[in-house]
């Protein structure tokens, strides 16, 4: 899984494969989903991210074993 912020265009970006995107979604406005061919979720874009989360430099990782 990779997180990344982009300070200069405001958009937190979660990629869970590297999967080539197929299609994109927007589910709510400034959430898009990104799907590869077989229709699972590969990725998640949230634009205007500073307005939407407290703060999106800050992201906390928490894995938990199963």
């Amino acid at each position: 899984m990779k997180i990344d912020y982009d300070q200069a265009s405001d958009i937190l970006s979660m990629l869970f494969s590297s999967t080539p995107v197929e299609e994109s979604d927007e589910v709510k406005p400034g959430v898009i989903l990104d799907y590869d061919a077989a229709g699972n979720v590969v990725g998640i874009e949230i634009l205007d991210a500073s307005r939407r989360m407290e703060d999106p430099t800050a992201v906390q990782l928490s894995v938990k074993a199963a």
